[in-house]
């Protein structure tokens, strides 16, 4: 059984193969040729949480868990197991980077399908665990011509900034205020740890694209529910995830400013199934919670990269 590290996933796992990966795996999903169990939590009286999820992809013939625990005071600790379809062990991979940048791929995913063709101004909020791998992965599929980004404290936001201006060749811009981070943005991007709303639905221009990626508990959110209520199309990786975790659609719900018969499946949107966006003028809302379904897609091909001999 093979062992991989952090490093061995930053090395092996550039952002767009994981795209093609993740895209993949949604493919299997609306085929029918895959599985996805939500996340379940544990509570340990230390304040420690286990939180843990699975999948099996047949088309792949991988079958693989997602664990990780959080603390208040030691943070976040990600482990995927992988197994063959026969049942035996292949790997445990270290997922702290993983994790992002699975997650990033769904959201640039889900930004190639409901994304305007001719969006180029990304706008995000949030400069935290998540956020560069999210710019990364949207700057990936569009021909982004200007990014924005906001987050509370200024130096931070100026260091994020400069980092992925010379990463990815574009320029990002720190700005004063969320609001002026969404304003005229074709893509609005939030990650965030907030439980109360950083995006209101009066920020949005039409034909804008939101990717929200910060929230999977239903007690926090970062949408208010204007944000989700002008969605003309709302997608989301899981709709049986999104009624258990996703706070920022179960309040909108609860407020009456959107209805569960509205959420669509991102597998559908990419296999087809669904139109997806119908009109430029249209605001598009993706829901991103995580599957483990993405976790088993890449940690396959980190897998197989290893044993050809690339590790």
């Amino acid at each position: 059984m093979l062992h991989l590290t952090e490093s061995d996933v930053r090395r092996l796992l550039p952002m767009t193969k994981a795209l093609e990966l993740v895209e993949a795996g949604f493919r299997h999903l609306a085929a029918g040729q895959a599985a996805n169990h939500p996340r379940r939590r544990l509570q340990h009286n230390s304040s420690a949480t286990l939180h843990y999820m699975t999948a099996v992809d047949l088309a792949t013939g991988y079958i693989g868990a997602k664990l990780y625990t959080t603390h208040p005071r030691t943070g976040a600790h990600f482990i995927v197991l992988l197994w063959a379809a026969d049942g035996t062990p292949l790997a445990s991979i270290e997922a702290n980077a993983l994790g992002q940048i699975r997650t990033g791929a769904a959201t640039g995913v889900a930004t190639r399908f409901l994304s305007r063709p001719d969006a180029r101004v990304a706008g995000l909020i949030g400069t935290g665990f998540q956020a560069r791998t999210q710019l990364e992965a949207v700057a990936c599929v569009k021909n982004l011509s200007e990014a924005r980004v906001f987050s509370r404290l200024e130096e931070r936001r100026c260091k994020f900034a400069a980092e992925m201006s010379e990463l990815l060749a574009l320029p990002v811009l720190p700005v004063a205020s969320a609001e002026e981070a969404v304003q005229d943005s074709d893509i609005v991007i939030t990650a965030t740890n907030s439980r109360e709303p950083v995006l209101r639905g009066e920020w949005l221009s039409l034909g804008a694209h939101v990717n929200a990626v910060g929230s999977n508990q239903a007690r926090r959110r970062e949408l208010d529910s204007d944000t989700v209520g002008r969605a003309a199309l709302i997608v989301t990786d899981s709709l049986e995830q999104a009624r258990m975790e996703s706070g920022d659609l179960i309040a909108a719900v609860e407020a009456g400013a959107a209805a569960w018969d509205q959420v669509v499946e991102l597998a559908e949107v990419v296999a087809g199934n669904h139109p997806g966006r119908c009109q430029a003028k249209d605001i598009t809302l993706f829901k991103s919670n995580g599957l483990a379904l993405e976790d088993i897609a890449v940690a396959g091909y980190l897998y197989e990269q290893v044993q050809a001999g690339q590790g």
